[in-house]
């Protein structure tokens, strides 16, 4: 299910300049066939659905794998990510590939306001 784009990679020639036509972009600290393991999006992504591509390649530097995404042109979010983005798509997709990058690291979405309940019995 991964959607591979011809031509260039979404980069800018600077490699501090941020990616170009609407491409958000996180840097896992994992090779790559632990970021799209038989080709499969993260979690995270795969709620998206269609509605957004997905690229990958290798990071600089032999520093783990860059995962893109973007809205696809015409395409709207699905569901409730539609109605939280509002008309910021690229904030969902930016939660999303940051969500990717903790699961694939760490094995869990990381949440700073987890409460008491949530975190389960101290042990």
């Amino acid at each position: 299910m991964l959607a591979r784009r011809t031509g260039a990679r979404p980069v800018h020639p600077r490699p501090d300049a941020r990616p170009t036509d609407g491409w958000e972009v996180v840097t896992v600290n994992r090779p790559p066939n632990e970021v799209l393991p038989g080709g499969r999006w993260p979690e995270p992504l795969r709620q998206l659905g269609r509605a957004i591509q997905v690229d990958s390649w290798p990071a600089p530097a032999g520093r783990g794998t860059e995962l893109a995404a973007r809205l696809r042109p015409g395409a709207t979010l699905p569901g409730l990510a539609a109605h939280l983005a509002g008309d910021h798509p690229d904030r969902v997709i930016r939660a999303a590939l940051r969500q990717a990058k903790q699961l694939t690291e760490t094995g869990e979405v990381l949440r700073a306001d987890r409460s008491p309940i949530d975190r389960g019995p101290a042990g």
